[in-house]
């Protein structure tokens, strides 16, 4: 890197032009105002970087233009600090656009600070605008070609999705899961919520994605009917999570999936299919009472069939009285009725 006689000037901030390129979208205001609070007291530490070009005037006169290659954060704080120079060191060969976005990227990954999003972004600048290669990218920054095309991997998310690893809603590593299921828009969304909502961790989310685009692919034919789609729906409801019908290949049966990502909504789910049980099996005991009492009210047992038989064979053995009178067996009867021996305490 070649600097002008390694010196140290200072520039007014107001001529200093951010870097076109700068990688970094997202700056936290508390944490740069808590830098500018820093600057008032001690002032700006380190010099940033910047590159000098010489313009001509309307008038003839020549002024500097410097723009900015690294310390952004410097110099936004600089200003909000009300500082009218910072201390700057100036690039004395000319620089194209790739080398000032791969210094600020080197800059900003050698501070740790920049978000996945941004990284991201910077990568695939200096893929698609300038032509390097995913390993070329690696060895400029220290990394390997793999962690440079994972990283390009995560523009392919939704909008709203980036912009929650940007805010610190979910980690990186949740976009992994998540792009898994890219071919499948309406679950990538349920799992995202899981994600924002219940607070799923990165191992459980790849579990949930890896388990439904498993189920995917064997249970596509089942999952276009539309009684089976409205079941998951209504039951998912139900139990607040996703509820899945799975069909044996080539064989009857199958079974219901219904997932969970914690123990509470484990303990949810027990606790509605307990009371289901429970609802069950009440129903089931009235319904057999009231068969009970159907069969005790109008089914004679043993003991009352062998008294309507004896009673019939006692007709039968009934001799009538002459013409007029009534028979015998009838009348002891009528007598009996009105015997102390009929009455109990």
């Amino acid at each position: 890197m070649t600097f002008n006689n390694n010196a140290i000037f200072w520039v007014d901030t107001e001529k200093i032009k951010p870097n076109p390129y700068q990688p970094r979208r997202d700056f936290d205001q508390d944490k740069l105002q808590g830098l500018a609070d820093s600057i008032k007291q001690y002032g700006v530490l380190q010099p940033l970087v910047v590159t000098r070009t010489e313009v001509y005037t309307e008038d003839g006169g020549m002024v500097s233009q410097y723009e900015l290659i690294a310390g952004e954060r410097r110099l936004r704080a600089s200003r909000l600090a009300g500082v009218a120079q910072v201390p700057v060191v100036i690039r004395t060969e000319d620089e194209s656009d790739s080398i000032k976005l791969e210094l600020a990227i080197i800059e900003n990954l050698q501070r740790e600070d920049i978000n996945p999003i941004d990284r991201a972004l910077a990568f695939s600048k200096l893929s698609k605008e300038f032509g390097y290669k995913h390993g070329e990218i690696g060895k400029k920054v220290g990394r390997s070609r793999e962690y440079v095309s994972n990283t390009i991997r995560l523009l392919g998310l939704p909008e709203e999705m980036l912009q929650a690893i940007v805010d610190g809603k979910m980690r990186e590593g949740h976009a992994r899961p998540l792009l898994m299921l890219g071919e499948k828009p309406d679950e990538q969304r349920v799992l995202f919520r899981e994600i924002i909502i219940k607070g799923m961790n990165v191992r459980d989310a790849e579990q949930v994605s890896r388990r439904v685009a498993h189920d995917r692919a064997r249970r596509f034919d089942i999952s276009q009917r539309p009684d089976i789609k409205e079941f998951e729906q209504e039951v998912g409801e139900k139990f607040g999570t996703r509820v899945h019908v799975q069909k044996r290949q080539g064989a009857p049966g199958g079974k219901v999936v219904i997932n969970f990502s914690s123990e509470e909504d484990l303990q949810k789910i027990m606790a509605e299919l307990q009371d289901a049980r429970d609802r069950a099996a009440q129903d089931a005991q009235a319904s057999q009472e009231g068969v009970e009492h159907f069969e005790e009210t109008y089914s004679p047992n043993e003991s009352q069939g062998s008294s309507f038989m004896g009673h019939e064979k006692e007709s039968s053995d009934i001799v009538e009285n002459e013409e007029g009178s009534e028979p015998k067996e009838k009348s002891r009867r009528d007598d009996d009725i009105f015997s102390i021996d009929t009455f109990s305490i």
